[in-house]
């Protein structure tokens, strides 16, 4: 009789195999994937095999393994249709138990580049501090514990998360999977740069606290075997071992619960809540097409994936790039500006973010005024977010430097350059939209990538050309010798300035959009 194991790998290599036939894109993709990671695998694995008796190889391997367990504990929640295997929903029909599945999904895991890629950094992880018979005995051991913890782990997280990850708050999650790595992509770096001048010797304490978090621990007990420590060996095999056992147990009752427990789409989804939530929220705002519009706008920055997605990255950069180069000491307080600026960025497009649900904004513009109060309320609901969110980067990149004498300035510049990206953004989402798919990761349609590249770029260069006066006043006050006791009049100047921008591109950009409303409707409801 066939074991449910080997039927999974078999199934796995079918679907892979199968789906490579359905184009030739689809393989030269895999094969480019493929030979990529394998060599920057066999590139990690050289690296770490030439650490062999460096004072801090262990630190290096042991925080390496704890890395690479947390990416599979991680990744598999942005990434949830890469692996048909994380999705047990498919398989609650068969007549299986959950230990059995749990084995054979284990297994049918194992294969596939990750785990090859897995395999082999964490291959040269523990050679790098093996050293004797009992130290290469214990690697071998490790090895494979390991790649069954960090398998196991990203599994067991999968089950427990796999309603969520199949519903339309998963989606917003695997939307946001860019944001999360360009953060960690900052952190990293600001990490590296920090230990560059002074070694690895800092993260001593925390490689010898990781020895004994699993699967870390497995890799430890290589460096304990080789240096005669058979016990402390023995006791951190263990605790990986008691790990992978825990994680199986966990993964089964997930099994269990999705076979048993109805799903949540068939249960009552009300929540009163909620809504009286929302009711009260929606009072606070102004009465009229206005405050319906605001609503409007602010429920799709909330619920729609794309829309949130970019929202969340305007707000995450605009605060990294200031603070994270405050924190450096490399950082000027003008790159506060970056809070106002990529918010603004928002205001761009606006008709393209409704998509094919534009017809019905449409049908309630009739003329330049209906139109004025659409685009007003739009970046009415955007200036609720972004007013206190600049002021509040704006501050904190100011107390980081310790320039509290140029916040009003630069408070002037960010106002400034916001009502300058409103009345571009409002002009340039009347005269350049397009439209935004909404399933995957793009962000415009084919055949509309000039448009896009227009309507964003072309707007921001004429924000920065409208911002010239307020730039220009900067700089005479800062050349002048008795300007600076004048810079505080930026704040009053620099909003001002942007009020009155914003206002003139609504009201230039109100009949156009009144005019154009059957071309933007035709250009945003494609794909």
């Amino acid at each position: 009789m066939t074991s449910p194991a080997s039927t999974l790998v078999r199934l796995k290599l079918s679907l892979l195999r199968n789906g490579l036939r359905q184009s030739g894109g689809r393989r030269a993709a895999f094969a480019a994937s493929a030979v990529l990671a394998i060599l920057f695998a066999l590139s990690q694995l050289l690296g770490l095999l030439l650490l062999r008796g460096q004072a801090n190889a262990d630190v290096v391997a042991v925080i390496g393994t704890a890395v690479l367990a947390l990416g599979w504990a991680v990744l598999p929640l942005f990434f949830p249709t890469g692996d048909e295997t994380l999705d047990p929903t498919r398989l609650v029909l068969l007549p299986l138990h959950p230990r059995p599945l749990v084995r054979a999904l284990l297994a049918a895991s194992l294969v596939g580049i990750g785990p090859l890629f897995t395999l082999l950094v964490l291959a040269g992880c523990a050679l790098s501090l093996a050293h004797g018979p009992a130290g290469y005995v214990v690697a071998v051991v490790a090895v494979a514990l390991a790649l069954l913890v960090c398998v196991g782990l990203a599994r067991a997280v999968a089950a427990a998360n796999v309603r969520l990850l199949t519903s339309r708050k998963g989606r917003d999650l695997a939307v946001l999977s860019g944001l999360v790595i360009a953060i960690g992509a900052q952190l990293v770096n600001f990490a590296a740069q920090r230990l560059g001048s002074s070694g690895l010797g800092p993260l001593r304490p925390v490689a010898d606290v990781l020895s004994w978090v699993p699967p870390a621990s497995a890799v430890g007990a290589v460096r304990a075997a080789s240096e005669g420590s058979y016990g402390t060996a023995a006791a951190r095999l263990a605790v990986a071992t008691a790990a992978l056992g825990l994680l199986v147990v966990a993964w089964a009752r997930s099994l269990t619960r999705l076979m048993t427990a109805p799903d949540g789409s068939t249960l009552r989804a009300a929540d009163a809540g909620t809504r009286n939530r929302a009711s009260s929220a929606a009072r606070l705002l102004p009465g009229g097409r206005t405050g319906t519009v605001m609503e409007r706008s602010l429920r799709y920055i909330w619920r729609d994936p794309k829309t949130k997605a970019a929202w969340v990255t305007s707000l995450a950069i605009g605060l990294i790039v200031p603070v994270f180069n405050a924190v450096q000491g490399t950082g000027s307080i003008y790159f506060a500006c970056f809070a106002a600026g990529m918010l603004g960025i928002q205001m761009y497009n606006q008709f393209g973010q409704d998509t094919s649900a534009f017809w019905m904004v449409a049908t309630t513009i009739s003329s330049a005024r209906d139109a004025y109060a659409e685009l007003r309320g739009r970046a009415l609901a955007l200036l609720l977010v972004t007013l206190p969110y600049a002021v509040l980067v704006t501050v904190l990149t100011t107390a980081l430097l310790g320039t509290w004498a140029r916040l009003p300035e630069v408070l002037g510049l960010s106002f400034a350059l916001l009502g300058a990206m409103l009345a571009t953004g409002a002009w340039t989402s009347a005269r350049f939209p397009y439209s935004i798919p909404q399933e995957g990761h793009k962000n415009v349609v084919p055949g509309q990538a000039g448009l896009a590249w227009i309507s964003i770029f072309g707007g921001m260069v004429a924000a920065a050309l409208l911002c010239a006066p307020v730039i220009a006043l900067t700089i005479g006050l800062h050349v002048s010798p008795s300007g600076d006791t004048w810079t505080w009049l930026l704040l009053p100047v620099g909003a001002g300035y942007g009020a009155a921008l914003t206002v003139l591109g609504l009201r230039l950009a109100a009949p156009r959009t009144a005019s154009r409303l059957p071309e933007i409707l035709t250009a945003v409801s494609k794909g």
